[in-house]
């Protein structure tokens, strides 16, 4: 075992875990942060995607020893009241249906538009390619995402 100091959504958390332990356990078992889901395991479904220092990864294959000084951001932390305008587009588009991906697509399209605020549908695609939605709303989610990028620059 050994203690970490992680930055997470703003704040120092303070863990003693195995050093290999996934940040999705971490986060889920350890600090009650039950936003970020767990879906394959393997970081191929994109369900425990989370920022690490403002880029989309996959907590589910992200052993804590490796997060260092970076700072990890859930869906908790994207904004404090749900005010993200992916996660207002989201709703906006009735994207949802059965919650399975919703954190890790939102989490993955908001670190493309801080890269890329005015996306392609091929960007779009490459970026979003990495998440799979049970449910089958990739149009929805495309047009979140686009319905997003026409926010204020600066809301992002």
């Amino acid at each position: 075992m050994a203690i970490y100091n992680i930055k997470i959504n703003g704040k120092i958390r303070r863990v003693d875990v195995d050093p290999s332990t996934p940040m999705l356990w971490v986060l889920r078992d350890h600090l009650d942060l039950q936003g970020t889901k767990y879906g394959c395991g393997v970081a191929q479904c994109g369900a425990c995607t989370v920022h690490l220092s403002g880029t989309a990864v996959r907590s589910c294959q992200l052993p804590v020893s490796a997060v260092g000084k970076q700072e990890i951001t859930t869906i908790e932390g994207l904004s404090v009241k749900g005010e993200h305008p992916v996660q207002k587009a989201w709703l906006e588009q009735d994207v949802a249906q059965c919650g399975y991906c919703q954190a890790g697509q939102i989490m993955s399209a908001a670190s493309l538009l801080k890269s890329t605020p005015r996306p392609t549908d091929e960007d779009i695609d490459n970026a979003m390619s990495g998440n799979i939605c049970r449910c089958g709303t990739y149009l929805r989610i495309k047009e979140a995402i686009k319905t997003a990028a026409k926010a204020k620059p600066n809301s992002r």
